[in-house]
């Protein structure tokens, strides 16, 4: 390893280690390779034009603004309120019914947003509060809401199989079907899990006092909520739409839900909506922009063709790879933005996992899944952090209830991981 690389590669584990936020780390530990590596490959100026030259050509990025910008409408349309109550008379009446809810609502939010975080801000705190005065544990009540919230980018839409998307090459489209098995897959594990809890702790079902004739008015009015994936995946296969455009679709449909449909919507609240999703979206941008450097100086070292050789040589087994991966971004997903991972540690990877012979939409999701699980894990888990800030309830109340629920979503994880059919089946099919 040459003198640049080993001072940017020490840097970088310096930044991390003291906390630095992720972009500065990235930022810095580039900035030194430029300034001691020799050549014409490695300056400032030819990563900035080969970035910009990049984002001209990447319009599939553009989705992810309209995705964040739609996930705020959602949760500040009053959409969840209805949702949650919808979701209440279809499942209420189960043993543990308010756990229950709470993971069917996860399910079919994650089909508006494809964010976890919009999932636990949107309907969190509400989940928490309703289960908190049925009798539920806090630290059950908090888990099942992070554990349920990384359904919300396996069911598309997904903001990170955008990202995957965009470094790996892989159909947006073809991502998002091959999400849709994978997470009610999740959701059905989520709530066997919660069965068994609810039987033994004795959890209460839930009395939904509504006639047929009120039940089938709600879901009418649900039904423009409910539609958002289908519009977006018919809107992409039938070819009436980009990726790209299907994210915009997805921003003007939620306007039209929370203006027009539901007027749940005021002037003052579209303004914060705006402002909030303009931080958001310059928060990843950011982000990517300081990752494209980092990962610009990995390939030009050769880094990914260097593991992708240990990685063969390692094993030539394709299912000992994958449990591999398995771990590496299991790992990664505890401590780092889904959006780093996707620009820098995925491309590393991708040329061992064609030489194998691995599915790359097989491939993506499952690695989005194991992110995913990552943002619930201790002890740096995000997801955990955020249930508790919004809850009040201590991390470890959380930690102790969630470590089972890991150990339930890992199960799906190797079944998607080992029986590629499962994330393979939909988007063959079309």
């Amino acid at each position: 390893m040459n003198l640049p690389l080993t001072i940017f590669f020490i840097l970088f584990v310096v930044g991390f280690v003291i906390k630095l936020p992720i972009s500065i780390t990235m930022m810095m530990s580039s900035i030194a390779y430029f300034i001691f590596a020799p050549g014409r490959g490695a300056t400032v100026d030819l990563v900035a034009s080969l970035f910009c030259s990049q984002m001209y050509v990447q319009y599939v990025m553009i989705a992810i603004p309209m995705f964040v910008f739609s996930a705020y409408l959602m949760n500040s349309g009053k959409i969840t309120d209805k949702l949650f109550y919808w979701t209440q008379t279809l499942v209420g009446r189960w043993k543990g019914g308010l756990g229950h809810v709470n993971v069917l609502a996860s399910l079919i939010f994650s089909g508006m947003t494809g964010a976890a975080n919009a999932d636990v801000a949107g309907l969190g705190m509400m989940e928490i509060d309703a289960m908190r005065k049925r009798g539920y544990d806090d630290g059950f009540s908090c888990a099942i809401t992070a554990a349920s919230a990384t359904i919300g980018p396996i069911f598309p839409p997904s903001i990170p199989m955008v990202l995957y998307a965009t470094t790996s090459g892989v159909s947006v489209g073809a991502l998002f079907l091959g999400g849709i098995t994978p997470g009610v897959l999740l959701a059905i594990a989520l709530m066997a899990y919660v069965a068994y809890i609810a039987k033994k702790r004795n959890y209460p079902s839930e009395r939904i006092d509504i006639t047929l004739k009120s039940w089938i008015f709600l879901t009418i009015r649900s039904i423009p909520a409910l539609l958002v994936p289908i519009i977006l995946l018919m809107g992409i296969y039938t070819g009436f739409v980009t990726a790209t455009e299907a994210g915009a679709l997805a921003g003007v449909w939620a306007l039209v839900i929370s203006f027009i449909l539901y007027r749940s919507l005021d002037f003052k609240e579209f303004v914060k909506i705006l402002t909030d999703s303009a931080k958001m979206t310059g928060m990843t941008a950011i982000l990517l922009g300081a990752a494209f450097p980092f990962s610009y100086i990995i390939t030009y070292e050769k880094v990914p063709f260097i593991i992708s050789q240990f990685l063969l040589d390692f094993t030539a087994n394709k299912f000992v790879f994958l449990f591999v991966i398995n771990i590496v971004f299991l790992i990664l997903g505890c401590f780092m933005n889904a959006i780093v991972i996707m620009v820098v540690f995925v491309p590393v990877i991708i040329p061992s996992a064609q030489a194998l012979g691995i599915d790359l939409v097989h491939l993506g999701v499952v690695i989005v899944l194991n992110i995913m699980i990552g943002l619930s894990t201790p002890p740096y888990g995000s997801l955990l952090f955020t249930t508790s800030a919004i809850s009040g309830v201590s991390l470890m109340k959380i930690i102790k209830e969630i470590i089972p629920m890991i150990l339930v979503m890992i199960v799906v994880l190797l079944l998607i991981t080992y029986i590629p059919e499962i994330v393979l089946f939909l988007p063959s099919s079309f």
